[in-house]
């Protein structure tokens, strides 16, 4: 039991935030007179075109597979330039990955569209390419900070290069990786707002129709979500980057 309660608090922001996230997402029909404050002359002040639950399920999806992808785009093209045959590519990988963060994701979705169609694929191409800087810049950052006297300790051992970099490397690189993931992750979760202007179904969804509609109400109640998402996921995150 006395181990129990340190690692409960450990974890405890995480589970507060993720516990306030789906008791809204359950309950927002139940503040009807909350949000009737601030738009008390509309009819409709809770958003109903659909489920909250669902809108965040979607929004999960879409923002876990477009930052699997980045993770392995990412930490495989560091990793790759890191390698003595890629080291000349090292230059092009990283200027890729800063225009991919720079570049607007609406003008990317608006360059998707007519490539791609509506819906989710734009947004996930998007999600992608911002995401991959953080990740690149960190998982490159991780790797460079690797003692070269653990490098040779590991080879005096009669370690392979595979082996070097998978017990060796990536263990002590974790840390920057992680926190490189969690800052691409937690920036998605925010931008994937935008998929709503391509047909792609998420917590945007009330955040376009309110600004649509001028409701402030549905404005709230997408943005309130989205950031205890965030808000979720970014403690999480922290919790792993303590064990790493």
């Amino acid at each position: 039991m006395a181990t129990q309660g340190p690692a409960l608090q450990r974890w405890l922001a995480p589970i507060v935030w993720l516990s306030l996230l789906l008791l809204l997402t359950l309950g927002m029909g139940q503040l009807e007179w909350l949000f009737r404050l601030l738009e008390p002359d509309l009819r409709q002040v809770i958003y109903r075109r659909a489920d909250f639950l669902t809108l965040l399920g979607q929004h999960v999806l879409v923002v876990g597979i477009a930052s699997l992808l980045a993770v392995v785009v990412g930490v495989s093209a560091a990793v790759a330039v890191t390698r003595e045959f890629g080291r000349d590519f090292l230059p092009l990988v990283s200027q890729l990955a800063s225009i991919g963060q720079t570049f607007p994701p609406v003008a990317v979705l608006a360059l998707a569209v007519p490539a791609l169609g509506f819906g989710t694929l734009p947004i996930i191409v998007a999600l992608l390419l911002y995401g991959l800087l953080p990740i690149v810049r960190n998982t490159l950052a991780g790797i460079d900070s690797v003692d070269p006297q653990v490098h040779e300790a590991a080879r005096a051992m009669g370690m392979t290069p595979w082996q070097v970099l998978r017990q060796v490397e990536l263990p002590l690189a974790a840390p920057f990786i992680l926190a490189g993931i969690r800052t691409s992750v937690t920036i998605n979760i925010a931008t994937a707002a935008l998929g709503t202007t391509v047909g792609a179904s998420n917590l945007g969804d009330p955040i376009i129709s309110g600004i649509v509609n001028g409701n402030t109400a549905y404005i709230v109640q997408g943005a309130v979500l989205i950031g205890l998402l965030a808000l979720a996921v970014d403690s999480l995150f922290e919790r792993l980057q303590r064990r790493a």
